[in-house]
């Protein structure tokens, strides 16, 4: 019984991990505007909290998501929403005469997905997932997909469009994970469609904005 109320405060601990981090987003993204700071910090923050757990128990990333297993069916499961994604993002870019595309989206493409790969950890491993295991909360899959979906599109206000993107995103994604529990095909995804949309549609230049830190 010990055991499991400690896992169960360990859970807990975890979410409010998330919830923190997302608090912080409003502060040093919108406020602030240091997106790129709170980008790698975050970064930083959550690769060693992943590093510890591992150390500690070295099942964790099995059990998160982080594995081979089932790669190939959650990435062609998601396929064609991203193909659906990228066209309409292109097709936004040159209707409105907002493209800017040079090189430097090409580092963004390569580099972004790991910051894809946090936020669908952060939001389906460590929300979504502890939610589902907690004993002291009863919530179906289905509730849960719901709560998370709703919960990622409010961390992306002030912006309209990409509160409503997120939320229908955020929607299939949590289907994917709770079939076949795959990270990787939902960072890598998340990244991609993501660069994009900063290029195409917000206009913004994420490797100009890297440099202007230093």
């Amino acid at each position: 019984m010990l055991h499991v109320k400690e896992t169960e405060k360990w859970r807990w601990i975890e979410i409010g991990a998330v919830g923190i981090t997302g608090t912080m987003k409003y502060i040093f993204m919108d406020w602030l505007e240091l997106r790129v700071f709170y980008i790698v910090a975050a970064c930083l923050f959550w690769i060693i909290f992943i590093y510890i757990r591992d150390r500690r128990n070295n099942s964790i990333l099995k059990q998160w998501g982080f594995r081979k297993m089932n790669f190939k069916e959650s990435f062609s499961f998601l396929a064609p929403f991203a193909l659906a994604a990228i066209a309409g993002v292109v097709w936004y870019g040159i209707t409105f005469n907002t493209t800017f595309l040079n090189w430097h989206i090409i580092p963004i493409i390569l580099f972004y997905p790991a910051w894809g790969i946090i936020q669908q950890f952060l939001i389906l491993a460590l929300v979504a997932g502890n939610l589902y295991a907690l004993q002291s909360v009863r919530l179906s899959k289905l509730q849960i997909i719901l709560l998370i979906s709703v919960v990622f599109s409010l961390v992306h206000y002030p912006s309209f469009p990409l509160v409503v993107f997120t939320f229908f995103m955020e929607l299939l994604f949590g289907l994917a994970y709770f079939k076949w529990r795959n990270l990787w095909s939902l960072g890598l995804y998340h990244g991609w469609v993501a660069s994009l949309v900063i290029f195409f549609v917000l206009g913004r230049d994420l490797w100009s904005e890297l440099w202007k830190i230093f």
